[in-house]
C-alpha cells in the first residue's frame, strides 16, 4: 500500500518505481510460487540490503541504469536499506513485486500492497486475499469459498462433486491446486484438494488464466494456497467457531413434481405426483471447529517454526426421501495439522519443510423412519456407511541465490492417501433395494417394503505421489531475465474403484407395452399376469484396480524489457503425460506437447497508473488415474431383467421370470451397454495410439486504471476455445462398420467380426477417442496374429459436428483499498460458454467417470446437444467490502447475484415424436434417457434456465482496542434474505419407454438456508 507524507513529487516518485518495476523485474513467479520481488530505483553502485524479521538479508548493488532487483524472496514484510539514502518498509506478497524508490526523500512505495500503483510487470490473471482480509470478510471457512470471490469463478454442480469450482467456462476436474507450491489436488480424479487449517493460510491465489511457460496442467484456474512461517517474533493464538442448528432457518419441503404430459407418456407411479418427497425442513446440522497456532524462532535468526492444528466437526439429521424406512444421523470429523520449518543456512541459502496431515472421518447411526407421519423410532443396526480418509505431505524446498543474478529453487514433495468406506453393518442375505415406490401395488398395495440394507458397495483405495520441480531464473541483463526448469510429478493408485457387498435389486414398472431395452435385447415385461408391466433388474457392479500416472514438464521463457515501459514475457513448455493400467501397460504415452506462451504489458503512461495488458497460450490437461477405471482395466457392470409374483419381507423379489427377448426370443441373461463383462481389456485397442490429450487455447486483452487515491479499476476480455478432447466411444457397431468388419458371435462377453476375407478380429465394446478428429484404432486378430488396423475420423463414426466448447468473457471492476476505514470491492462478468462438451465429468447428473461420461458414446448421444453448457452463467456480481464504523467495530458484507445455468432435459432418442422408444433406434446404445430429445421433442441445453438468485452475507466484528486489537469477536449472517431457488434439477425424464420419471424437474438443490456462525480468536 502506498503512503505519501506530501503530494508535491507523488506523481515523480510513482514513475520511478513504476521504471524500476519495468525494467529491473526478475521472472515474476505464478500459480505453484510461495514467494515474491523487491524492486526499486537509486544512484548507480549504491549497495542494498533488504531483510525481514526471520534473520534473512540480500545484499546487491544498483546497477549502471539506477536499477536493483531481489527474486524469490519469501512473502512478508521486509526492510529495504539503501546505505547513505535512509530506508524503506515493502510488503511482499505471492506472485508479485513491490517496489520502492531511494531517489527523493518520499515514504515508502508497495507496488503489490495497493491499488494507486499497478503492479505493470504481471501478465497473468489472479486474485489474491490474504489472512487479514480473510479475518474480515464473511465466508465460509472453505479454499472454494475464497476461490468464488474471484471474479467469474462459478460454483459448480450444487449437488455434486463437493462445491467445487468452474473458472473461465472449465469442468470442476480441470482445475490445479497446491499448499506451499506442491500438487494438493484429489490424486485420482483431481475433483478437490487439501487445505490448509483456516488460521494457517498467509495467502491464497486464484489465477484464471494467463501464466506463463513455467507452470500447466489446468485449463480451468488454480488455486495455491501459502501457509504462514516463524519469524524472530513469538505468537499464538487460536479460534473458536460455531454455527449452531438452531441458527439455520428450515429448509423448504421436497414434492413430487406434477407436469402435464403428453399424450403417450405417462408416469412410472401415477399416484405420486404432488405429493411428499422429502421433509427438508426436518434436516438439521450444527458444526464447529477450533484452531490454534503457535510459532518463533528455535534459533534467532536461523531456525523457525509455525505449527498450527484444527479440529473441525459436524453433526447432522437428514430425514429419507420417500419409500426408504430409516433417518440417518452422522457425525463427521476433520482434524488437520501443519507445521512449517524454515531454515536460513546463510543468506544465499535458505531451505524449508513442510507437513500437512488430515484425517477426515465420518461416522453415523440410523433411526427407523416412519415417513407418513414423519416421526423417528428407535436405533436400528445397521449404520451408514463410515468414511474414513487420511492425507499426509511432506514438501522440501530449496532456495539458493548464487549470485546476484542468478537464483536456484527446487521443490520435492510426496504424498498419501487413503479412502476406505465399508460397511460393518451389511446385513447377510439381504438386498439393497431402489425404486421401492414402482414395486407392484397388487404385491405389496400401497405400503411398499422399504431398502433396510446398510450398503451395497465398499471402496478402500490407497494412493501416493512424488514430485520435484527446479527452476533456475538468470537475469542476464536489465533487458532480459531468463528461465528455465523442469515440472515432474508421479501418481500411483492401488485398488481405487468399488467392489459390491450385497445384491442390489432395482424395482421398475414400463409404462407402455414394448421392449425394455431392444438394443440389448431385453424384451416386453407385459403379460397376461403382469397386464400393467412391472419388472425388477438386478446389478452386478465391480471395478476395482490399479493403475499409475507419470507427468513430465521442461520449459524455458525469457522476460524481455523492450523498453523501460513495455514488457515481453516470451515461453515454450514441453508437457509429456504417461497413464498405466494395473498391470503397467501404457494406455496413453503423449510427448512433445508443446504449449507456447506469450504475455505483454504496458505501462501506459510511464507512472504506473494506467497498465494494458494481454496474453495467449495453449494449456494442456492430463487424464487423472481415474480413467484407468472402467475403461483400461477389467470391469463388470451388468443388469438382468425379471418379471416376479412376490417380495419377501426383506425385499427380495421371489417368483422370478426372465424376461424374454425381443418377439419372445429367448432371455439375454446378464446384459451389459458397455461390455463390462469382466473381461481383460484388450488396451492396444482401448486407446489408439495417436490420442491426443485435451489442451486450450487462451486469449486475455485487458487493462488496469488508478481513477483516484485509493481507487482502481479495470476491465478485461476473455476467450477461451477447447481444442482437444479425450473421451469414451462405446457404439461398436458404427466402429465396426467403418472398419470394414461384421458381425460374426459374441463368446464369454467378446465381441467377434470378421473382415470380407473371414479373418476374425475383436471390437470391444468402448475405446478412448478425439471427439471431433480422427483416430487410427487397432483391432485384436482371435487367436493371436497381426493386428488390424483403421484411421477413422470421428465424423466417418456419425459425428456431424466436431468439438466444441467456446468461452468468451468480459469482466469489469472497481475497487477501493481498505485503509482502516472502510474498502469496497465490485465485479460484473459477462460471459457465454457454448458448445457441445462441458468436458471431463457431466454436471447433469453428477457422472465423475473423468473423460469417461456417456457423453460421445454414440453420434445419437450428440444429436442437439450443441448449446450453452453447463457452467454458462451470463451474468455475475459481486460485491464485498468492509467498514469500521466505530473504533472497536466493524460490517463486513459479500453479496452475490447470479443469473442462472442451462437446465438439460434426457430422455430416449425420439426427436419428432415418431420413433418408438422401445425399439432399437429410440435407444441405440442402451443407455435409456440420455439423448437430447424431451417427451418426442428436441431439447437442446439453454432452452430453460435456472432461477436468478441473490445471496446477501454479512458480518458484524467487535475488536477491543483496549485489547491491542488481540481479541476478534465475529457474528456472520450467511444468506441473510432466506432466499432458497433452485439451483439444480432432475433432468433425467423417464425410467423406461413412455414412462416418465416421479422425480423429472424434481428440485435437486437449492440455495442453503439462512444461517449464523459465531467466531472468537485470540492472537497475541
Amino acid at each position: 500500500m502506498s503512503h505519501f507524507n506530501r503530494q508535491a513529487g507523488k506523481r515523480l516518485t510513482r514513475s520511478l518505481v513504476a521504471a524500476a518495476v519495468g525494467t529491473c523485474l526478475a521472472g515474476i513467479v505464478m500459480a505453484q510460487s510461495t514467494s515474491g520481488s523487491v524492486v526499486g530505483s537509486a544512484k548507480a553502485g549504491t549497495v542494498v540490503t533488504i531483510s525481514n524479521d526471520s534473520g534473512f538479508s540480500r545484499t546487491v548493488t544498483v546497477d549502471a541504469s539506477g536499477r536493483f532487483s531481489v527474486a524469490q524472496l519469501p512473502i512478508g514484510d521486509y526492510k529495504v536499506e539503501a546505505k547513505g539514502l535512509g530506508s524503506r518498509k515493502v510488503t511482499v506478497t505471492v506472485g508479485s513485486a513491490a517496489g520502492v524508490s531511494f531517489e527523493n526523500t518520499l515514504e515508502t512505495v508497495t507496488v503489490s500492497g495497493t491499488k494507486l500503483m499497478i503492479d505493470t510487470s504481471s501478465t497473468d490473471v489472479r486474485t489474491v486475499i490474504t489472512a487479514k482480509e480473510l479475518s474480515r470478510l464473511p465466508l465460509v471457512q472453505s479454499a472454494q469459498a475464497i476461490a468464488l470471490l474471484t471474479p467469474g469463478a462459478n460454483a459448480g454442480a450444487a449437488s455434486y462433486f463437493g462445491g467445487l469450482t468452474s473458472f473461465g467456462g472449465a469442468g470442476v476436474s480441470e482445475n490445479a491446486y497446491y499448499v506451499n507450491g506442491y500438487f494438493s489436488g484429489e490424486p485420482l480424479s483431481n475433483l478437490g484438494q487439501f487445505e490448509l487449517p483456516y488460521g494457517a493460510i498467509a495467502q491464497q491465489e486464484t489465477y484464471t488464466g494467463g501464466y506463463g511457460a513455467k507452470y500447466g496442467r489446468s485449463a480451468g484456474g488454480v488455486i495455491s494456497q501459502v501457509g504462514k512461517a516463524g519469524t524472530n517474533k513469538w505468537v499464538y493464538g487460536g479460534q473458536f467457531s460455531l454455527t449452531p442448528a438452531g441458527t439455520r432457518a428450515k429448509a423448504k419441503d421436497s414434492f413430487y413434481p406434477k407436469l402435464a404430459l403428453p399424450g403417450d407418456y405417462e408416469y412410472e407411479d401415477k399416484e405420486l405426483p404432488g405429493t411428499l418427497y422429502r421433509r427438508n425442513s426436518q434436516n438439521r446440522s450444527e458444526s464447529a471447529s477450533l484452531s490454534a497456532y503457535v510459532g518463533g524462532p528455535v534459533i534467532q535468526d536461523k531456525l523457525f517454526i509455525f505449527a498450527a492444528l484444527e479440529g473441525s466437526s459436524t453433526d447432522s439429521l437428514s430425514v429419507p426421501v420417500n419409500g426408504t424406512a430409516y433417518s440417518t444421523r452422522s457425525s463427521s470429523r476433520d482434524p488437520k495439522a501443519y507445521l512449517k520449518l524454515n531454515w536460513n543456512v546463510s543468506n544465499d541459502h535458505l531451505l524449508e519443510y513442510t507437513y500437512l496431515g488430515e484425517r477426515y472421518s465420518s461416522e453415523g447411526t440410523r433411526n427407523a423412519y416412519n415417513f407418513a407421519t414423519g416421526v423417528e423410532g428407535a436405533v436400528l443396526s445397521t449404520v451408514p456407511t463410515p468414511v474414513y480418509k487420511n492425507s499426509g505431505y511432506n514438501i522440501l524446498k530449496y532456495t539458493g541465490y548464487l549470485t546476484d543474478d542468478l537464483t536456484l529453487s527446487a521443490t520435492y514433495g510426496n504424498s498419501r492417501f487413503t479412502n476406505k468406506q465399508v460397511n460393518p453393518s451389511v446385513l447377510p442375505g439381504v438386498p439393497y433395494l431402489s425404486g421401492v415406490t414402482s414395486q407392484n401395488p397388487a404385491i405389496v398395495g400401497s405400503t411398499p417394503i422399504p431398502n433396510i440394507q446398510g450398503a451395497y458397495q465398499g471402496h478402500d483405495g490407497r494412493d501416493n505421489t512424488n514430485g520435484l520441480r527446479a527452476d533456475l531464473e538468470w537475469r542476464l541483463n536489465s533487458a532480459h531475465t531468463l528461465s528455465a526448469g523442469i515440472d515432474n510429478i508421479k501418481f500411483v493408485a492401488k485398488n481405487e474403484g468399488d467392489a459390491q457387498v450385497a445384491e442390489y435389486w432395482q424395482y421398475a414398472r414400463l409404462g407402455k407395452s414394448g421392449n425394455i431395452d431392444a438394443n440389448l435385447g431385453v424384451g416386453n415385461p407385459y403379460s397376461p399376469t403382469n397386464p400393467n408391466g412391472y419388472y425388477v433388474r438386478q446389478l452386478k457392479y465391480f471395478n476395482s484396480t490399479d493403475m499409475s500416472l507419470e507427468q513430465k514438464a521442461w520449459y524455458v521463457e525469457d522476460r524481455w524489457n523492450l523498453s523501460r515501459n513495455f514488457l515481453l514475457s516470451m515461453g515454450l513448455r514441453n508437457d509429456q503425460f504417461t497413464n498405466k493400467n494395473n498391470v503397467g501397460e501404457a494406455y496413453m504415452n503423449a510427448k512433445n506437447q508443446w504449449a507456447p506462451r506469450l504475455g505483454a504489458t504496458w505501462d501506459v503512461m510511464g507512472d504506473a497508473s494506467l497498465k494494458a495488458f494481454g496474453n495467449a497460450g495453449r494449456y494442456f490437461l492430463a487424464l487423472p488415474n481415474n480413467v484407468a477405471i472402467r475403461g483400461a482395466s477389467a470391469s463388470t457392470y451388468t443388469w438382468q431383467y425379471f418379471t416376479y409374483t412376490g417380495i419377501a419381507a426383506n425385499g427380495m423379489p421371489t417368483g422370478l421370470t426372465s424376461v424374454p427377448g425381443i418377439g419372445g426370443a429367448p432371455a439375454p441373461g446378464a446384459v451389459s451397454g458397455n461390455s463390462e463383462y469382466g473381461t481383460p481389456v484388450d488396451v492396444q485397442g482401448f486407446s489408439p495410439k495417436d490420442l491426443k490429450n485435451m489442451y486450450q487455447d487462451e486469449f486475455i486483452l485487458g487493462f488496469e486504471k488508478a481513477v483516484s487515491k485509493g481507487w482502481t479499476a479495470g476491465a478485461k476480455f476473455t476467450y477461451r476455445s477447447l481444442k482437444s478432447s479425450v473421451d469414451d466411444f462405446c457404439d461398436r457397431a458404427s466402429l465396426a462398420a467403418q472398419a470394414g468388419l461384421t458381425h460374426v458371435k459374441d463368446v464369454a462377453g467378446r465381441h467377434i467380426y470378421k473382415t470380407s476375407d473371414g479373418k476374425q478380429y475383436y471390437v470391444s465394446g468402448c475405446y478412448m477417442f478425439n471427439p471431433g478428429g480422427s483416430n487410427t484404432y487397432s483391432f485384436e486378430q482371435v487367436g493371436g496374429g497381426e493386428r488390424l488396423t483403421k484411421k477413422i475420423s470421428a465424423a466417418q463414426l456419425g459425428f456431424t459436428e466436431g468439438l466444441k466448447r467456446d468461452y468468451s468473457s468480459i469482466d469489469l471492476f472497481l475497487e477501493r483499498n481498505f485503509n482502516n476505514d472502510w474498502g469496497l470491492r465490485v465485479d460484473y462478468t459477462y460471459s457465454k460458454l457454448k458448445g457441445n462438451n462441458e468436458g471431463q465429468v457431466k454436471s447433469e447428473f453428477g457422472q465423475d467417470n473423468i473423460s469417461k461420461t456417456q457423453d460421445w458414446d454414440a453420434w445419437q448421444m450428440m444429436e442437439y446437444a450443441n448449446g450453452y453448457l453447463f457452467n454458462d452463467r451470463r451474468h455475475q456480481i459481486k460485491v464485498r467490502g468492509s467498514y469500521q464504523f466505530a473504533q472497536d467495530w466493524m460490517i463486513t458484507g459479500n453479496a452475490r447475484i447470479l443469473s442462472g445455468t442451462p437446465v438439460s432435459c434426457l430422455g430416449y432418442y425420439n426427436p419428432d415424436g415418431k420413433i418408438d422408444e422401445g425399439s432399437a433406434a429410440g435407444d441405440p446404445i442402451s443407455y435409456g434417457a440420455a439423448y437430447h430429445t424431451c417427451l418426442g421433442k428436441i431439447s437442446r441445453p439453454g432452452d430453460v434456465r435456472t432461477p436468478w438468485t441473490y445471496r446477501i452475507d454479512l458480518g458484524l466484528q467487535f475488536r477491543p482496542k483496549a485489547l491491542d486489537d488481540k481479541l476478534a469477536v465475529t457474528l456472520n449472517v450467511f444468506n441473510m434474505l432466506n432466499q432458497q431457488r433452485v439451483t439444480q434439477y432432475d433432468v433425467t425424464s423417464e425410467t423406461g419407454p413412455y414412462t416418465i420419471s416421479n422425480t423429472f424437474m424434481r428440485p435437486m438443490s437449492r440455495q442453503s438456508a439462512r444461517s449464523m456462525t459465531l467466531n472468537v480468536s485470540y492472537d497475541y
